[in-house]
């Protein structure tokens, strides 16, 4: 980018900041209400839903960085795997009257939890001093969340509001967690990573994939259309409510969306192509934020100026790269803090 489309991002980004300065504030509150949780006491939900950031309204255009010789040797294109899926076994489940636990694929990265109550309900994952919480749903949907945390004892808990923002536990169980493979909760659907092998998304990934040979090149190929093709959505941003979880598929049809549903989409697309996605919550600044990491076996370019190296995590912004980032930016780790990682 030149001189002056650094300043001008500069300038926004400097607006950004201010304009979300409650996000440290409510990080404080929500450390103290996890804490409570874990004396077994009535708590405060643990909301991690937060502000979004407003980057800079212009356009980017990221060349092909395919080769003709890579092109004309791809007739079949990339190959993608079977779809790895996430299901809730309800023959296998475990609990109570309210609440069922399916711990029988926890070797495949994830727990599926369905519940039943008219009070609001928050499921905490919890592996050492690693505490994740999130919304559950009461109208008895299976839903599917990643044991992310690495291998270990994990303690699960399910939370019914009692009043207010207290909540009171209602149920508890331990897993022990052995992972067929480090990647296994970075290649499935979830909670906050919603795709199924029908979706828009997912086909989507499959028509990018036959330009393709690599997963470097694959990767490069969803980088290059989610920056040319999804819009940040600055009205969405403004209005964001606390528990917002995206829709990929929405996402696609409607060509806009903020940060979080860029990453949400560019993890559904990867991660159905058998490429390893993090999606993950943090501060740029004082901004709360999100984006993605990769891990790829083939080394390449995901744009022209950033490149991939094997066995290593390489973060994407495709959220701050659409709305014309600086390079030097997305690739100085010391702009990004992560908090949550999905």
């Amino acid at each position: 980018m030149q001189k002056n489309g650094r300043l001008a991002f500069a300038l926004a980004f400097a607006v950004l900041l201010s304009s979300c300065s409650s996000a440290a504030a409510s990080s404080a509150s929500a450390k103290s209400e996890e804490a409570a949780a874990q004396t077994g006491q009535a708590v405060s939900a643990v909301s991690q839903a937060a502000s979004v950031p407003v980057p800079v309204q212009s356009s980017v255009s990221v060349s092909d960085t395919s080769t003709p010789e890579a092109a004309a040797s791809s007739t079949q294109g990339y190959p993608m795997p079977a779809f790895q899926d996430s299901v809730y076994d309800a023959s296998a489940a475990e609990g109570n009257d309210s609440v069922r636990i399916d711990l029988s694929h926890t070797s495949l990265g994830y727990v599926a939890v369905s519940a039943r109550s008219e009070p609001r309900l928050k499921f905490r994952v919890i592996l050492g001093d690693i505490v994740y919480t999130h919304d559950l749903p009461g109208d008895g949907t299976p839903t599917i969340y990643p044991l992310q945390s690495g291998d270990g004892t994990y303690t699960l808990q399910v939370f019914q509001n009692i009043s207010g923002k207290q909540y009171a536990l209602l149920y508890e169980t331990t897993a022990q967690v052995a992972l067929l493979d480090a990647f296994e909760p970075f290649l499935r659907p979830s909670q906050t990573v919603n795709y199924t092998a029908d979706s828009q998304c997912v086909a989507l990934m499959a028509q990018l994939a036959q330009g393709c040979t690599t997963d470097a090149e694959a990767a490069a190929a969803v980088y290059r259309y989610l920056t040319e093709n999804i819009s940040y959505d600055y009205d969405k941003a403004a209005n964001v409510q606390d528990g917002y979880l995206p829709d990929p598929d929405a996402t696609l049809a409607q060509g806009k969306g903020i940060c979080f549903d860029y990453a949400a989409l560019a993890a559904a697309m990867l991660r159905s192509a058998g490429i390893p996605t993090k999606l993950v919550k943090g501060y740029v600044g004082d901004v709360y934020h999100a984006w993605n990491l990769i891990y790829l076996k083939n080394e390449g370019w995901v744009t022209v100026e950033i490149k991939a190296d094997t066995d290593n995590w390489q973060r994407i912004d495709t959220t701050f790269a659409a709305t014309g980032a600086d390079t030097s930016f997305l690739t100085n780790d010391a702009n990004y803090v992560t908090r949550y990682t999905y």
